[in-house]
């Protein structure tokens, strides 16, 4: 079984480019499918969603043919079926897409209901709403979310609460129905952004991206493109977190830092220096952090995929912390694992009480899901000793070269998949 293995204690020092958004990516390439002209996606990150949905595409017919390792040429012009293999699609939460995608398009769709990360409840009536007031019949047989439509006819659409996937599935589906449509009460992220930039460059008509009102006036069709996916806001913040806790000063290059404000100025609350330059930020924390209070939000707000890397700073800072996850309820699971660590964390309800500790020490942990795995790594990198993180797949949905980035930084961690390989380690790093 593959993990990693970790000696803590270094200030991570030096520069990190950061990867293409995965979040914009998995909306990217689902909306790659609605024209049938060849569109080139670059700055695309290399991680095992991302590669799991490409697989995805291929399987109902899509051609995918990778240029280099972050670019590929996509043409769907050659789809012969809209129903996605389970196989592919039970392992990722963004699966939901082709959902929006397939009914844009060829107005039917059959995809199972996603899987992905077990943080939570994240139903998808908000989607199913948004399908249905287009003109589409939904149904869920076996386990599989059926649509299918005459045509798909422009309405006014008010989501109930605040959800990215709902959004971007609305405007994927809207974006050749007749009409005017007009989501309110949309997500702001920049990765909702984004994929409406995308679709724009395709010859959709989308105005207010960003903002909680969008408007889509549909298209008869949408052509061939060349786009360069934003850079990943979350590996950003988490390399950000990264050298707060290990005592660093790390550049973190190929970012927006107006992506970044909430989590700036956190980090800044917390003690750290932050440098703002054009298309990086520098992270530079000297002394025990001090303590604060996060809450997750909707964007503009602290993200909630911010949260455990957040807890992990605080459990180091001097005094009593609160982080309260207001986006999802089952999102303090590394709770158990981080206090293993010596961490002195009480939950709450949604809220989690954090007593911030002078040290971690090492331990063998499990990474319960993706963004509380690369908070864990954070923890391992300032703790004394060694630590083993398992469970890594989690991590590797979301993170390109994660070890390696780091170990540029000046972190000692391996990815190894053997007992002989950590005693190695052991051994090498003293």
């Amino acid at each position: 079984m593959e993990q990693y293995v970790i000696k803590g204690g270094n200030a991570l020092k030096g520069e990190v480019n950061i990867a293409g958004a995965k979040n914009a990516a998995l909306g990217i390439l689902a909306a790659s499918i609605l024209t049938d002209e060849t569109v080139i996606i670059e700055n695309l990150p290399d991680v095992s969603d991302i590669n799991m949905f490409i697989q995805a595409m291929q399987s109902i017919g899509c051609m995918v043919e990778h240029i280099d390792r972050n670019t590929i040429k996509v043409n769907a012009i050659a789809i012969d079926s809209t129903e996605v293999d389970e196989g592919y699609m039970k392992k990722i939460r963004a699966s939901y897409y082709m959902l929006g995608a397939l009914t844009g398009k060829y107005h039917r769709a059959k995809v199972v209901l996603p899987g992905g990360c077990k943080i939570g409840t994240r139903p998808i009536d908000q989607h199913i709403k948004g399908f249905k007031a287009l003109g589409a019949k939904v149904d869920i047989v076996s386990g599989n979310v059926v649509i299918e439509a005459d045509k798909l006819t422009a309405n006014d659409i008010y989501l109930d609460v605040v959800t990215v996937g709902a959004t971007i599935n609305i405007m994927l589906a809207a974006v050749l129905a007749d009409g005017k449509t007009i989501i309110e009460n949309a997500a702001k992220e920049p990765h909702v952004v984004d994929v409406a930039n995308f679709l724009n460059s395709m010859g959709a008509n989308i105005k207010g991206a960003g903002t909680d009102t969008i408007r889509i006036r549909g298209v008869e069709k949408l052509h061939g493109t060349t786009y360069s996916v934003i850079p990943d806001q979350i590996e950003a913040g988490t390399f950000m977190f990264a050298s707060a806790v290990t005592g660093g000063n790390v550049l973190i290059k190929n970012v927006i830092p107006k992506h970044l404000e909430s989590i700036s100025a956190k980090l800044i609350e917390m003690g750290c220096e932050i440098k703002e330059y054009d298309d990086s930020v520098r992270v530079i924390s000297e002394g025990r952090l001090k303590k604060t209070n996060i809450k997750t939000l909707p964007y503009p707000g602290f993200p909630t995929d911010m949260q455990p890397q957040g807890a992990v700073a605080l459990a180091l800072a001097e005094g009593t912390s609160l982080v309260t996850e207001s986006i999802f309820e089952n999102r303090f699971k590394y709770v158990d694992e981080l206090t293993r660590m010596g961490a002195t964390i009480k939950v709450e309800g949604n809220t989690a009480i954090i007593e911030g500790v002078e040290k971690y020490t090492g331990a063998n942990i499990s990474a319960p899901d993706l963004r509380a795995g690369a908070a864990l790594v954070i923890a391992a990198l300032a703790a004394d000793g060694i630590s083993t993180i398992e469970d890594i797949h989690f991590i590797e949905r979301g993170y390109e070269d994660f070890p390696a980035k780091l170990s540029k930084l000046g972190a000692l961690i391996e990815k190894v998949s053997e007992e002989k390989e950590v005693r190695k380690f052991i051994l090498r790093v003293g």
